[in-house]
């Protein structure tokens, strides 16, 4: 159990809707064959572009540092996947596309596993 502020933890539970949403309008996305708009939400909605968007720096100190560790994972593996995906707009690879997505939502599932705000 991880406390934070009520405002924090407000805005950082709507941040994880919101990537919850992100990665729905992803399969999507991708089962439409669109490689390019799900990049596109990949990177500026979970990747490393998204931290400012998401006021990550604000939301690290109330964290523990394997809590920030799970969370630097995943805005990693969602910029790792914006560039398989941008790949498979050329190459058709919906597999690769698909593992990479998957090492995504599996940084998401190990962070809940082990963390809960309070």
């Amino acid at each position: 159990m991880v406390r934070f502020p009520e405002m924090m933890r407000t805005h950082t539970l709507a941040n994880m809707r919101d990537h919850l949403l992100a990665l729905a309008e992803i399969q999507d996305h991708l089962a439409r064959g669109a490689f390019d708009k799900a990049s596109d939400i990949a990177e500026q909605r979970l990747g490393m572009s998204s931290l400012s968007l998401h006021g990550a720096h604000d939301v690290a100190k109330f964290m523990p540092q394997g809590m920030q560790a799970a969370g630097t994972a995943m805005h990693r593996s969602a910029s790792q996947f914006a560039i398989v995906a941008k790949d498979a707009s050329v190459t058709g690879d919906l597999k690769g596309s698909l593992a990479a997505l998957a090492r995504v939502t599996q940084t998401c599932v190990a962070c809940h596993a082990a963390y809960r705000i309070q």
